[in-house]
């Protein structure tokens, strides 16, 4: 450990490979030892940037100020969590069937918030953005039993071809892909936990427009 050892006193950055499966990881960097823990033979890793905030000169208040105005945080575990989703999904939408890892998010079922919201592979699905966002909004659920079912002034709404084939034609859809492995399969407890959210959201007392088309 004495290259970890010396790279911890000149706080020298470093790239942490975390293994997402076999064969596959994520690098996240940069990442400092701040601390060596002899007794375990393991070093204390800071993630966020804040490594140096004792030393720095400024008031640290000041100094986390700045930070949060300055960069996004993200927890470790996000990525990850993304990696291994879109993975058991075979990197399509369980919904639309999107195939395009761009354009795949990995969503939680029950938010990262909650108690329940564990960033593990049965509380997430591989959606594409549109049912990523309209999953988080609320204006579409997952039943226990894996079906998609859409807000009724959803359904109401009429305005284009994403909006009919994209949102309307999933409503009482079953989910068009899953993962192989049973393990990685949504869990049902938090399908339901969910969908319970779903229901008892807000729902919206006015009828979408309809723009149509100009021919």
């Amino acid at each position: 450990n004495r290259a970890l050892r010396k790279a911890k006193d000149l706080q020298l950055p470093l790239i942490w490979f975390w293994g997402v499966a076999s064969g596959l990881y994520k690098a996240i960097f940069p990442v400092y030892l701040v601390e060596e823990e002899p007794e375990r033979q393991q070093f204390v890793v800071a993630t966020d940037g804040l490594q140096n905030i004792e030393s720095a000169g400024e008031d640290p208040s000041e100094l986390v100020k700045k930070y949060r105005e300055d960069l996004v945080r993200s927890r470790i575990h996000q990525p990850i969590f993304r990696e291994r989703v879109i993975q058991a999904y075979q990197t399509q939408c369980a919904i639309c069937g999107m195939p395009r890892a761009e354009l795949l998010d990995a969503a939680h079922i029950v938010p990262d918030k909650e108690p329940d919201g564990i960033a593990s592979v049965p509380n997430g699905m591989a959606l594409c953005k549109i049912h990523h966002s309209a999953y988080d909004s609320n204006l579409l659920g997952v039943t226990p039993e894996r079906k998609v079912v859409l807000r009724e002034d959803i359904l109401e709404g009429s305005d284009g071809p994403v909006y009919e084939h994209g949102l309307k034609a999933m409503h009482g859809q079953p989910l068009r892909f899953l993962p192989k492995r049973k393990t990685s399969l949504p869990d049902a407890a938090l399908l339901a936990q969910r969908y319970d959210i779903f229901l008892a959201a807000p729902r919206s007392s006015k009828r979408p427009p309809d723009f149509g088309f100009l021919s």
